[in-house]
Protein backbone atom coordinates (compact mmCIF):
# COMPACT_ATOMS: atom_id res chain seq x y z
CA UNK A 1 0.00 0.00 0.00
CA UNK A 2 2.39 2.45 1.00
CA UNK A 3 4.55 1.33 -2.40
CA UNK A 4 1.71 2.44 -4.35
CA UNK A 5 1.31 6.18 -2.56
CA UNK A 6 4.96 6.49 -3.84
CA UNK A 7 3.75 5.92 -7.22
CA UNK A 8 0.88 7.99 -7.22
CA UNK A 9 3.11 10.72 -5.77
CA UNK A 10 5.66 10.42 -8.45
CA UNK A 11 3.47 10.71 -11.15
CA UNK A 12 1.51 13.54 -10.05
CA UNK A 13 5.28 15.60 -9.74
CA UNK A 14 6.09 14.26 -13.21
CA UNK A 15 2.71 15.50 -15.04
CA UNK A 16 3.57 19.02 -14.28
CA UNK A 17 6.98 18.57 -15.59
CA UNK A 18 6.08 17.36 -18.83
CA UNK A 19 3.58 19.90 -19.62
CA UNK A 20 6.45 22.56 -19.02
CA UNK A 21 8.57 20.69 -21.30
CA UNK A 22 5.59 20.49 -24.03
CA UNK A 23 5.14 23.98 -23.90
CA UNK A 24 9.25 25.29 -24.35
CA UNK A 25 9.00 22.78 -27.56
CA UNK A 26 5.99 24.15 -29.27
CA UNK A 27 6.88 28.14 -28.54
CA UNK A 28 10.26 27.15 -30.06
CA UNK A 29 9.19 25.37 -33.51
CA UNK A 30 6.17 28.49 -33.85
CA UNK A 31 8.89 30.92 -33.63
CA UNK A 32 9.97 32.48 -37.05
CA UNK A 33 13.60 31.71 -38.92
CA UNK A 34 15.91 34.19 -38.99
CA UNK A 35 16.65 36.30 -41.91
CA UNK A 36 19.02 35.47 -44.33
CA UNK A 37 21.56 38.05 -44.58
CA UNK A 38 21.22 40.55 -47.82
CA UNK A 39 24.01 40.10 -50.19
CA UNK A 40 27.03 42.62 -50.65
CA UNK A 41 26.71 45.43 -52.04
CA UNK A 42 29.22 44.91 -54.63
CA UNK A 43 27.47 41.62 -55.60
CA UNK A 44 24.44 43.15 -57.04
CA UNK A 45 26.87 46.08 -59.10
CA UNK A 46 28.89 43.04 -60.70
CA UNK A 47 25.97 43.41 -64.16
CA UNK A 48 26.74 47.42 -64.74
CA UNK A 49 30.62 46.48 -64.75
CA UNK A 50 30.13 43.45 -66.74
CA UNK A 51 27.97 45.80 -69.69
CA UNK A 52 30.44 48.22 -69.23
CA UNK A 53 33.76 45.35 -70.15
CA UNK A 54 30.98 44.54 -72.97
CA UNK A 55 30.93 47.97 -74.49
CA UNK A 56 34.72 48.57 -74.16
CA UNK A 57 35.49 45.41 -76.07
CA UNK A 58 33.33 46.36 -78.59
CA UNK A 59 34.72 49.73 -79.05
CA UNK A 60 38.28 48.30 -79.06
CA UNK A 61 37.12 46.30 -82.06
CA UNK A 62 35.88 48.60 -83.82
CA UNK A 63 39.27 50.66 -83.38
CA UNK A 64 40.69 47.66 -84.49
CA UNK A 65 38.73 47.16 -87.98
CA UNK A 66 39.68 51.32 -88.79
CA UNK A 67 43.39 50.80 -87.90
CA UNK A 68 43.32 47.27 -90.52
CA UNK A 69 41.48 49.30 -93.05
CA UNK A 70 43.47 52.09 -93.04
CA UNK A 71 46.86 49.94 -93.25
CA UNK A 72 45.56 48.72 -96.03
CA UNK A 73 44.24 51.95 -97.90
CA UNK A 74 47.96 53.12 -97.07
CA UNK A 75 48.98 49.54 -98.59
CA UNK A 76 46.79 49.86 -102.20
CA UNK A 77 48.47 53.77 -102.42
CA UNK A 78 51.90 53.31 -101.69
CA UNK A 79 52.71 49.59 -103.01
CA UNK A 80 53.22 50.54 -106.31
CA UNK A 81 56.74 49.87 -107.74
CA UNK A 82 57.09 52.41 -110.69
CA UNK A 83 56.24 56.31 -110.13
CA UNK A 84 56.15 58.88 -113.18
CA UNK A 85 55.93 62.21 -112.53
CA UNK A 86 55.47 65.30 -114.62
CA UNK A 87 54.81 69.23 -114.72
CA UNK A 88 56.18 73.11 -114.77
CA UNK A 89 57.63 75.07 -112.11
CA UNK A 90 59.11 78.41 -111.02
CA UNK A 91 62.62 79.14 -109.81
CA UNK A 92 64.26 82.87 -109.31
CA UNK A 93 67.72 82.56 -110.76
CA UNK A 94 70.81 84.65 -110.84
CA UNK A 95 72.26 84.68 -114.59
CA UNK A 96 74.90 87.11 -114.29
CA UNK A 97 77.23 88.55 -111.37
CA UNK A 98 76.23 91.81 -111.66
CA UNK A 99 72.78 90.95 -112.87
CA UNK A 100 69.29 90.99 -111.22
CA UNK A 101 67.59 87.58 -110.63
CA UNK A 102 65.50 86.56 -113.20
CA UNK A 103 61.99 84.77 -112.98
CA UNK A 104 62.35 81.54 -114.69
CA UNK A 105 60.11 79.08 -115.92
CA UNK A 106 60.49 75.07 -116.18
CA UNK A 107 59.26 72.28 -117.80
CA UNK A 108 59.97 68.85 -115.62
CA UNK A 109 59.39 65.12 -115.90
CA UNK A 110 60.27 62.27 -114.01
CA UNK A 111 60.53 58.62 -112.70
CA UNK A 112 61.36 56.94 -109.45
CA UNK A 113 61.26 53.09 -108.82
CA UNK A 114 60.78 52.34 -105.26
CA UNK A 115 62.21 49.54 -103.34
CA UNK A 116 59.43 49.44 -101.02
CA UNK A 117 56.82 52.00 -99.47
CA UNK A 118 58.77 54.61 -98.41
CA UNK A 119 62.60 54.42 -100.57
CA UNK A 120 63.01 54.81 -103.80
CA UNK A 121 65.68 56.00 -106.62
CA UNK A 122 64.52 59.20 -108.98
CA UNK A 123 65.75 60.26 -112.55
CA UNK A 124 64.51 63.83 -113.38
CA UNK A 125 65.31 65.89 -116.12
CA UNK A 126 64.06 69.86 -116.44
CA UNK A 127 64.77 72.84 -118.43
CA UNK A 128 64.42 76.54 -117.35
CA UNK A 129 63.54 79.60 -120.03
CA UNK A 130 63.75 83.41 -118.97
CA UNK A 131 64.34 86.74 -120.01
CA UNK A 132 67.00 88.39 -118.22
CA UNK A 133 67.49 92.28 -118.16
CA UNK A 134 71.03 93.27 -118.95
CA UNK A 135 70.48 96.78 -118.90
CA UNK A 136 71.87 99.21 -121.74
CA UNK A 137 75.51 97.84 -122.96
CA UNK A 138 78.02 99.29 -125.02
CA UNK A 139 79.46 96.69 -126.87
CA UNK A 140 75.94 95.66 -127.96
CA UNK A 141 75.42 99.21 -129.22
CA UNK A 142 72.56 98.83 -127.00
CA UNK A 143 70.62 96.38 -129.14
CA UNK A 144 70.21 93.76 -126.69
CA UNK A 145 68.38 94.77 -123.07
CA UNK A 146 66.54 91.41 -122.55
CA UNK A 147 67.68 88.52 -124.46
CA UNK A 148 66.09 84.72 -123.73
CA UNK A 149 68.67 81.99 -121.76
CA UNK A 150 67.55 78.75 -121.00
CA UNK A 151 69.21 75.77 -119.05
CA UNK A 152 68.61 72.06 -118.76
CA UNK A 153 69.28 69.68 -115.93
CA UNK A 154 69.45 65.59 -115.48
CA UNK A 155 69.23 64.78 -111.96
CA UNK A 156 69.11 61.46 -109.90
CA UNK A 157 69.39 60.87 -106.56
CA UNK A 158 66.96 59.13 -103.42
CA UNK A 159 63.51 59.86 -102.59
CA UNK A 160 62.04 59.02 -99.13
CA UNK A 161 58.31 59.09 -97.78
CA UNK A 162 58.36 60.10 -94.43
CA UNK A 163 54.55 60.92 -93.79
CA UNK A 164 51.98 58.80 -95.12
CA UNK A 165 48.24 58.63 -95.07
CA UNK A 166 45.74 57.57 -97.75
CA UNK A 167 44.75 60.44 -99.29
CA UNK A 168 48.13 62.76 -98.70
CA UNK A 169 51.71 62.17 -98.34
CA UNK A 170 54.88 64.06 -97.62
CA UNK A 171 58.14 62.67 -99.25
CA UNK A 172 61.63 64.61 -99.01
CA UNK A 173 63.95 64.45 -102.23
CA UNK A 174 67.67 65.04 -102.70
CA UNK A 175 69.19 64.82 -106.58
CA UNK A 176 72.61 65.71 -108.24
CA UNK A 177 73.85 65.65 -111.91
CA UNK A 178 74.61 67.80 -114.62
CA UNK A 179 73.14 71.23 -115.95
CA UNK A 180 73.56 72.81 -119.01
CA UNK A 181 73.58 76.97 -119.66
CA UNK A 182 72.75 78.40 -122.71
CA UNK A 183 73.05 82.65 -122.43
CA UNK A 184 74.23 83.44 -125.68
CA UNK A 185 71.91 81.91 -127.97
CA UNK A 186 69.83 85.31 -128.17
CA UNK A 187 72.97 87.65 -128.05
CA UNK A 188 73.28 87.87 -131.94
CA UNK A 189 76.51 86.50 -131.88
CA UNK A 190 77.97 89.18 -129.00
CA UNK A 191 77.89 86.38 -126.29
CA UNK A 192 76.43 86.33 -123.18
CA UNK A 193 79.37 87.25 -121.59
CA UNK A 194 79.19 90.94 -123.32
CA UNK A 195 76.41 91.71 -121.67
CA UNK A 196 77.23 90.41 -118.08
CA UNK A 197 75.94 86.97 -118.25
CA UNK A 198 77.51 83.45 -117.83
CA UNK A 199 79.73 81.89 -120.49
CA UNK A 200 77.52 79.17 -122.13
CA UNK A 201 78.77 75.22 -120.71
CA UNK A 202 77.90 72.49 -118.20
CA UNK A 203 78.42 72.42 -114.64
CA UNK A 204 76.72 70.66 -111.46
CA UNK A 205 73.90 70.66 -110.32
CA UNK A 206 71.61 69.92 -107.07
CA UNK A 207 68.59 70.04 -105.82
CA UNK A 208 66.76 68.78 -102.41
CA UNK A 209 62.65 69.79 -102.45
CA UNK A 210 60.00 69.00 -100.09
CA UNK A 211 56.97 67.10 -102.03
CA UNK A 212 53.63 67.23 -101.07
CA UNK A 213 51.04 64.61 -102.76
CA UNK A 214 47.29 65.01 -102.81
CA UNK A 215 45.86 60.96 -104.14
CA UNK A 216 43.38 61.56 -106.50
CA UNK A 217 43.14 57.61 -106.84
CA UNK A 218 45.41 54.93 -105.34
CA UNK A 219 46.93 55.51 -108.93
CA UNK A 220 46.54 58.95 -109.36
CA UNK A 221 47.44 62.23 -107.06
CA UNK A 222 48.73 65.68 -107.59
CA UNK A 223 51.80 67.18 -106.01
CA UNK A 224 53.70 70.41 -105.30
CA UNK A 225 57.47 70.46 -104.34
CA UNK A 226 59.36 73.67 -103.14
CA UNK A 227 62.86 73.38 -103.92
CA UNK A 228 66.10 74.42 -103.22
CA UNK A 229 68.56 74.29 -106.55
CA UNK A 230 72.31 74.52 -106.85
CA UNK A 231 74.53 75.33 -109.83
CA UNK A 232 77.96 76.33 -110.35
CA UNK A 233 77.50 78.27 -113.70
CA UNK A 234 80.48 80.96 -114.45
CA UNK A 235 82.57 79.18 -111.81
CA UNK A 236 80.58 80.28 -108.67
CA UNK A 237 77.63 79.07 -106.55
CA UNK A 238 74.24 80.02 -108.18
CA UNK A 239 71.68 79.46 -105.07
CA UNK A 240 67.88 79.57 -106.28
CA UNK A 241 64.53 78.67 -105.14
CA UNK A 242 61.52 77.46 -106.41
CA UNK A 243 58.97 74.84 -106.78
CA UNK A 244 57.50 72.47 -109.36
CA UNK A 245 53.95 71.21 -109.65
CA UNK A 246 52.43 68.34 -111.74
CA UNK A 247 50.59 64.86 -112.02
CA UNK A 248 52.01 61.65 -110.65
CA UNK A 249 50.91 58.57 -111.96
CA UNK A 250 52.00 55.29 -109.94
CA UNK A 251 52.11 51.71 -111.62
CA UNK A 252 53.24 47.99 -111.02
CA UNK A 253 53.25 46.24 -107.66
CA UNK A 254 56.24 45.15 -105.42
Amino acid sequence: MSSFRRLALLLALALPALHFVHAQSSSSSSSPAAPTPAAPAQDQAQPPAADNQGQLSVQARIKARRAQRRVAAIHEVYDHLYEGYVGAGYMRFTPGVSLQRVNEYDWNGGFTRYFNERLGATVDGRGYYGTPFVGLNAATNSEITKPAISQYAGLIGPTYRFYTQPRFSVSGRAMGGFAYGNFSGDTNGFGGVAVGMYPDGYTFAASAAVIVEYNVSPGLGVRVAPEYYLTGFGSRLENSLGYTAGLVYRFGKQ
